[in-house]
């Protein structure tokens, strides 16, 4: 540590737990050209080729394991001054696929998790909340100092970790919580089953866009800027982000709004259907606070989003993207059943 900033020339050790998921996978690259050391631990239940861009790199070292057992902390924390904690049974579908399998991966296994960081020598630990943990609110604009309100049991152990987390803050133990708005993009372990990408996967493919109701706002946010956030949290000076909460994201847009930005993007002749639906559930945060403290702004729009994955279709990087369970969190949790 220089003047409480990890400084890269002494090539800190960075442990990514979930650093072969949607997230990861684009996050551990920058990490490694950035010049971390960097451990993976992850289950790989994509498979390790979503790292195949890194594959061989002497400074990746990949751990398969699950984060709910703790002799495999012990064994993968200790030796790493960082922890970025992306791990998780991501959204509400993939939750109430399996309610107790859920809480024990996104909040049994956490405690334990910090713990270990904490005991082993981790000077900082970032975690990946949600901007779910609002749950609906009326405000303009949804700060971090509005109160949480979340609404599902994914949600709920989201918010629950971070008072966790917050516990364990100490003296030498640096902790940041980021609430991440709706991520899209393509990623090399690519999700179909996240909004903005389900519109571009149906709209490149079937030609037509469903769009359950339309006015419900969503809080987006690219994948490479979260990535890159990520990488900047590293360098932060620890007194300007210890034990601080920001929301990250970038354009809050309306349903009917992202279905007009993806037609626009893959062409005129995508049908817009527009059905009713009993899920009014409208999200939008602000991120003033993350561009104000620390100088943070996302540099990619949704329709960079939606351009990434066309483009990819296109190279032919994305097989049987209706079908294959690799693209959908359920359909492989169902088949894997953890």
């Amino acid at each position: 540590m220089v003047d409480g900033q990890l400084e890269t020339s002494t090539a800190p050790r960075i442990l990514v737990t979930g650093g072969a998921g949607y997230v990861g996978s684009v996050l551990v690259p920058k990490l490694l050209s950035a010049g971390y050391r960097v451990r993976v631990l992850d289950l790989f239940l994509y498979g390790e080729s979503v790292l195949d861009d890194v594959k061989g790199h002497p400074g990746l070292e990949l751990t398969k394991g699950d984060i709910r057992d703790r002799a495999t902390l012990e064994a993968a924390i200790p030796g790493y001054q960082v922890v970025i904690h992306l791990a998780c049974v991501s959204n509400d579908p993939s939750f109430e696929l399996n309610p107790e399998l859920g809480k024990t991966i996104n909040y049994d296994a956490f405690r334990p998790l910090v713990e270990i960081s904490r005991d082993s020598g981790v000077e900082r630990f970032i975690y990946a909340s949600s901007s779910s943990v609002y749950g609906i609110k009326e405000e303009t604009d949804v700060t971090e100092e509005l109160s949480l309100q979340p609404l599902t049991d994914y949600s709920k152990y989201k918010a629950a970790c971070e008072d966790i987390l917050r516990d364990y803050r100490a003296p030498g133990f640096v902790t940041l919580i980021i609430r991440p708005a709706t991520v899209c993009g393509y990623s090399p372990r690519l999700r179909l089953d996240l909004t903005v990408n389900i519109m571009t996967n149906h709209a490149v493919n079937q030609r037509a866009i469903k769009v359950f109701g339309g006015t419900q706002m969503r809080p987006n946010i690219h994948i490479e800027d979260m990535a890159d956030l990520y990488v900047q949290a590293i360098k932060w000076p620890s007194e300007r982000i210890d034990g601080q909460t920001y929301n990250a994201g970038y354009q809050n847009l309306c349903l009917n709004d992202v279905a007009s930005l993806v037609r626009g993007v893959v062409g005129p002749e995508v049908d817009i259907v527009t059905t009713p639906t009993n899920d009014n559930r409208s999200y939008h945060i602000s991120s003033e606070k993350i561009r104000r403290e620390l100088g943070f702004v996302p540099r990619r729009t949704v329709e960079d989003a939606v351009k990434d994955i066309a483009r990819a279709f296109r190279a032919g990087k994305i097989p049987d993207s209706m079908n294959d369970d690799r693209y959908y969190n359920v359909r492989r949790m169902q088949r894997c059943a953890l």
